[in-house]
């Protein structure tokens, strides 16, 4: 009689949990790919998290998604970090090698990697709108694939400083910070334009403040937000003849990082985009 395969197990721990669009798209790839994994969403509160990873490491976990507000304060309790990781100061993906906890960052990467879809970011000159978590690990992402330069367009100029320094310091990449104190023109010379705020998130008409005009035709122009699909920032860019990227291309490839990092294997993209798209009812 055969033993039955052992069930594998990865998580998602954050504070609240609702809707998790990451559950729905990875147990459809973990299915697609004849895997009997299983992908947990687990309401952590701040005070149990030191807890939650000794848990996961004891029951044989074999990683997870975090959360906010998990990002930074997982970091305490891993045995080492990537390097993106370790620059970016945040943690959303862990993987379990031999008992070894490793964190990863896959939100840049799963930006650089759907941008490529489009253009290779070697070389390019980079306009960032925002400096909050996903564009900090844009920018990081971004530094190191080669980018030729970054502009940090930021409300806060405390943390729009803070971004710049750390690519100057660390990864000694050109850069410049400009205050969004009101509405802003685009800057002429940027190959790549993008919304690395929340701005759009589950508001069809809500739009940066920026000059519209501004966009140029020969730009790409990318949104983090992926609900809706078509923000409103990437519907003016497409009106003036930009080529544009949406969020859903970052979400599929963090979740398609993540995959490979637990599995080893290989995920079908097109099931996970269309997972995403039905649970998003696009």
């Amino acid at each position: 009689m055969h033993e039955p395969p052992i069930q594998q197990i990865v998580c998602c721990m954050g504070q609240p949990v609702t809707g998790n669009p990451s559950q729905f798209m990875m147990e459809r790839a973990f299915a697609a790919a004849h895997l009997d994994w299983r992908y947990l969403t687990l309401e952590i509160a701040p005070e149990n998290l030191g807890d939650a990873v000794r848990g996961m490491r004891a029951m044989g976990f074999r990683g997870g998604n975090f959360t906010l507000p998990h990002k930074v304060a997982v970091i305490e309790h891993l045995d080492r970090l990537s390097e993106a990781a370790e620059l970016m100061g945040a943690v959303n993906c862990v993987s379990i090698e031999e008992g070894t906890l490793i964190g990863e960052n896959t939100d840049g990467k799963g930006f650089v990697e759907s941008l490529r879809q489009i253009t290779d970011p070697a070389g390019k000159r980079v306009a960032l709108f925002g400096a909050g978590g996903a564009a900090r690990a844009i920018a990081v992402e971004l530094a190191l694939a080669g980018t030729e330069s970054i502009t940090v367009i930021n409300r806060t100029r405390e943390r729009g400083e803070s971004l710049v320094a750390l690519l100057k310091e660390r990864i000694e990449i050109p850069s410049e910070f400009i205050l969004w104190d009101s509405e802003i023109e685009i800057p002429a010379d940027a190959d790549v334009v993008i919304n690395g705020t929340s701005i759009g998130l589950g508001d069809q008409q809500a739009r940066l403040p920026i000059v519209a005009d501004s966009f140029d035709p020969r730009q790409v122009v990318a949104d983090v937000v992926f609900n809706p699909v078509q923000t409103r920032f990437l519907q003016e860019a497409t009106e003036r003849g930009c080529k544009t990227l949406d969020g859903l291309g970052m979400l599929v490839n963090q979740g398609v990082i993540g995959f490979r990092i637990w599995t080893g294997v290989e995920p079908d993209r097109a099931v996970m985009r269309e997972a995403i798209e039905e649970f998003l009812e696009v």
